[in-house]
Parts: C-alpha cells; structure tokens; sequence
C-alpha cells in the first residue's frame, strides 16, 4: 500500500500507544498463490486525499463527515470531525472512530459497508519519491492534428517527492515491480533509488472509477 498524497487521520479511540498488525496477502484471492506480510496499524494513519470529500454526492462511498469506510486489511472507521488550516480553508486533518468488532473484514453481518481504502500508518511510514507517467502526447496523432510541440501532454509526469509507503517496501530493490493498490504498478528506478531515497516509476496506472464517473 502506498498513500502518494496523504492526508493525515486520526482514530480517537484506538489507544495511544498500541500497534497492531494486520495479515496482508501478497497476491489478489483469484491468483492461486500463497505469501502474506504484516502491516502495523497504530492511532495514526495517512489515507489519500481524494478519498475524502466534505460535501460529497450521494455516490461517493469514501470518507466524508459522518460517513464510514473499511480501511484495507482492519477496521471500519467514521469520519466524526474535520480539522482545517485556519488561513486556506484546506481540510488538513480528519478525526474518526473505529469499531473493533470489525477488524480484516470480520464487520457483522447487518453491516453494509460500501467503500474500502488503502491507508499507511504514520508512526511506520517509508517516505519515497514517486514519479507517475501518463501519455507523452495529448492526441493520438501529434503533429498530424496540430504543430508537433503544440502535442505535449503537461501531465505526461508529475513527481511527488513525499509519498507514503508501508514498511515492506522499505528494501525494495532497482528494478523490483510492485503493484501500489488502487494505484498501479510501478517499479524501483535502477538508477536514482537508493536505501536512502527511494524512488518509484510508475508503468501502468489503475482505473478509479470514481474519477471516470465524474468525467
């Protein structure tokens, strides 16, 4: 799992200083292979930014005030307050709850929850560089429907510098491929990643279908 624009969550009534850690399968349940890891879960955790909305439509089954998600491999939890930069206006900080009686799916069987996110715990986080990729051109043929330059995708690569990895990835190697959940498949770069910084390319990014409803 990896959180590549993090914001900040705080579950008020998971004790302080506990960490738990929660059974993580390597590989999807419809590919017959075995290996799992462990991945620590603590008070507080880091989810993407686009996975929480303050007003959002009545289809968006993600985190919002009052609303309640299942973090990937623990608990459900619900959004109860938000925490906002007094001079922007910009949610900085969400405050949940968790339910203890639902942890790695194990929710009751009168609970519906609709939406499931990814999450990194902020006490074990790995931060890493992460460059993603998209088309070099915005047309299918450039310089055939406009002057060559006037094709260039401004999005064709953006660099976050501060993503947020669970700890496994800590001794990825150059060349090694991972897929980051609901994100895409990537790979160590061979020559700017080190123990000390790593750094990650996106190959392939994953369809949101969230983002494809609101185009």
């Amino acid at each position: 799992m990896a959180v590549l624009k993090p914001l900040k969550v705080v579950i008020d009534n998971f004790p302080e200083d506990e960490v738990e850690e929660m059974e993580a399968p390597y590989w999807p349940h419809d590919i017959p292979k075995e290996g799992s890891r462990k991945v620590p879960f603590c008070r507080e955790i880091y989810v993407e930014k686009d996975d929480f909305m303050e007003n959002p439509p009545k289809d968006f089954y993600r985190l919002a005030p009052g609303r309640e998600v299942r973090l990937r491999y623990a608990y459900c939890i619900t959004c109860t307050h938000i925490v906002k930069d007094e001079k922007t206006g910009e949610v900085i900080e969400l405050h949940c709850t968790y339910d203890p009686q639902t942890r790695s799916g194990n929710a009751p069987k009168d609970r519906k929850v609709k939406g499931t996110i990814h999450w990194v715990s902020a006490r074990h986080k790995v931060a890493a560089e992460v460059r993603l990729y998209d088309r070099l051109f915005s047309v299918e043929n450039p310089g055939a429907e406009a002057e060559f330059v006037n094709c260039l995708n401004p999005q064709s690569k953006e660099v976050i510098s501060q993503a947020m990895l669970e700890p496994s990835l800590a001794t990825a190697k150059p060349g090694e491929r991972f897929q980051f959940e609901r994100q895409g498949y990537f790979f160590v770069d061979p020559l700017d990643s080190s123990p000390e910084k790593l750094v990650f390319n996106r190959i392939v990014p994953l369809k949101d279908s969230w983002t494809k409803k609101k185009v």
